[in-house]
């Protein structure tokens, strides 16, 4: 069955927003006084949730996590967020994927102000239907519940017409667990394509113009 409803992952599919991230986590880790970061870790520190990220990659409990994101949130709200650029091809594939009537959203396990906040500042943010994000005071800040909210959002009821666009095994996961599937980019700041594929992402492109032409293709 052919897609109609496309939803875009935004860190490391849509948008490079690397440079921000990693100045923001080096000064977390000067400030907060935890070791800095080398560069496979900020990839890691990418598309999950930053509190679950600072327990995993640092071993803080959920309190200094919870600290740690507060102090790293001190400067990527305020600069970090628009140290980043889009990734070749992406304005000219959202344009496309309009003009051929597909409905396309953001689901991004960021959280949603800043998501429209970089989409606005990039120029990009008039191509999508929905931007859905992370609301955590309404308990939505997983990939699976951003999904399942994006999916309430636009009022969809046949899931085989869903697809979701992302860059790792976060997205793949979740697009399982939410029942739609999942393509991946290889761009972005996944590093294990193998995992990717074990969280049950149908085929990987290396760019957005492969994977307008896959679903063009109706496969």
């Amino acid at each position: 069955m052919k897609k109609t409803t496309i939803l875009f992952d935004l860190d490391g599919t849509l948008v490079n927003t690397e440079e921000g991230v990693a100045k923001s986590l080096r000064y977390a880790s000067e400030k907060y006084g935890i070791p800095e970061p080398d560069r496979a870790m900020i990839r890691r520190f990418i598309g999950p949730l930053l509190e679950e990220s600072f327990q995993r990659e640092y071993g803080l409990s959920e309190e200094e996590a919870k600290e740690a994101d507060l102090v790293f949130r001190e400067r990527y709200e305020t600069i970090g967020l628009f140290e980043c650029e889009l990734f070749p091809g992406v304005e000219k594939v959202l344009k496309s994927l309009k003009e051929k009537g597909y409905q396309i959203s953001v689901a991004s396990s960021k959280e949603e102000v800043p998501c429209h906040r970089i989409l606005e500042r990039l120029g990009i943010a008039q191509y999508f239907d929905v931007i859905c994000g992370a609301r955590l005071k309404e308990n939505i800040g997983t990939k699976i519940e951003v999904l399942k909210d994006a999916l309430k959002r636009l009022g969809i009821s046949e899931k085989r017409e869903v697809v979701l666009i992302g860059d790792s095994r976060y997205d793949a996961r979740g697009a399982r667990e939410a029942g739609i599937d999942c393509i991946g980019v290889s761009y972005g700041f996944e590093t294990d394509f193998d995992e990717m594929r074990k969280a049950g992402v149908v085929e990987i492109f290396d760019t957005l113009e492969e994977v307008e032409e896959y679903l063009e293709k109706g496969v």
